[in-house]
């Protein structure tokens, strides 16, 4: 059957903001011919779909295989820290720091009762693994932020990397009962991060469509941070990639752009900007110093191409001026949906990675690309 969905576009080819030109908007319906759907009727004529899986048996809210334990542990971490940062923040800056940034009583306490999620999640998450028995414990951690808007701006990348690193592994689980129980903590989480962007004067969402990354990139971006981990936390399997640093990566901290719902502010970026990369070589110990993790990579040839993860589709770019392990770039200016415009496939809080290879790939089966970063992933600062 054929369905019609009306287009309200609300955003620039260079800017993430909402265009104000009423002409910039799409003109017309974008048609779909998709399959025929079939609604199946008892004799009653009442509906009957598929029941979906639910009955019978009653769901086990509990991890079912390795693959699920190593996940929602890695997830579980990424807890952890999120608790301790938004407290640790509240602490270390007077009311005053606060103030001057833009972020009043109302501000903070939002702040702190996002703390409190984070131990609803931690405890949700540690009974899918089994328990305190079987949950990691929180960790001691560092930071790198000096000011109140340093620490807004790691909390709306940390929130962002730890939103994305759900939503890689989230329909691979093997519980269905487990996956529902982390969506509905990941879009609390999701919902942390926007306001960490507002509290920053960013536009508070950039894209169409938020974008998943796997286990070891959010590993990779994770583990710097954690100092030293309780010894019996189960050690966390996912790999560790060499560190990539964007040089010239842009700034969303600016002084004329406080807190606020929203702001229509100039782009941080553009298609056709040069980036510039360097990165590290693998085996470099990594993570909490009373574990034994070292960075590693499974390519064996030279880095080729950049890849930026965000929103759907992975775009590439040739990697140039290679120089030892320096090189750089132009940002894509790919869309979406190419026939719409309107949406640069590269914004917001994007992800990129140093590669081989430049693979065809799709959200669900991202997880190939694993086997091509040389380094990375870094955050980028589209808009």
């Amino acid at each position: 059957m054929k369905s019609f969905a009306v287009l309200a576009a609300l955003v620039s080819v260079v800017s993430a903001a909402p265009s104000r030109d009423r002409a910039a908007r799409s003109p017309s319906l974008l048609v779909y011919s998709g399959p025929d759907v079939l609604y199946a009727r008892d004799n009653n004529g009442k509906f009957t779909p598929p029941k979906g899986g639910v009955n019978p048996p009653k769901p086990v809210y509990t991890v079912k295989s390795a693959f699920d334990y190593e996940s929602i542990n890695l997830a579980l971490n990424q807890e952890w820290i999120e608790l301790d940062l938004f407290r640790y923040g509240l602490e270390k800056f007077s009311v005053q720091e606060f103030e001057d940034a833009g972020l009043n009583e109302d501000d903070r306490y939002l702040i702190e009762f996002m703390a409190e999620q984070e131990i609803a999640h931690a405890r949700a998450l540690g009974n899918l693994l089994g328990g305190p028995e079987n949950a990691s414990k929180p960790c001691k951690y560092t930071y790198p932020f000096d000011t109140v808007g340093e620490f807004v701006d790691f909390c709306q990348k940390l929130t962002r990397w730890g939103e994305s690193g759900v939503y890689g592994f989230l329909p691979h689980l093997d519980s269905r009962p487990s996956a529902q129980i982390l969506l509905q903590s990941i879009t609390t989480e999701a919902r942390q991060q926007m306001i960490f962007r507002q509290f920053e004067g960013l536009f508070p969402m950039a894209v169409w469509f938020e974008a998943g990354i796997t286990q070891s990139m959010a590993w990779t971006l994770l583990a710097p941070y954690l100092e030293e981990c309780p010894k019996e936390n189960h050690r966390i399997q996912w790999r560790n990639f060499p560190a990539l640093n964007i040089t010239n990566n842009p700034s969303g901290i600016d002084p004329d752009y406080k807190p606020a719902v929203t702001h229509n502010r100039p782009h941080l970026s553009a298609p056709g900007r040069e980036v510039k990369f360097t990165w590290e070589d693998p085996g470099k110990k990594v993570g909490p110093k009373n574990f034994d993790y070292v960075t590693a990579t499974a390519v064996k040839g030279k880095a080729k191409y950049v890849a930026w993860i965000q929103q759907y589709n992975v775009t590439y770019t040739p990697l140039e001026n290679v120089d030892g392990n320096s090189g750089s770039t132009k940002q894509p200016g790919t869309f979406v949906y190419p026939d719409l415009g309107l949406n640069t496939q590269v914004n917001d809080t994007s992800f990129v990675a140093i590669v081989d290879d430049n693979v065809f790939l799709t959200p669900a089966n991202l997880s190939l690309i694993d086997n091509h970063i040389v380094a990375g992933p870094a955050m980028y600062q589209a808009y």
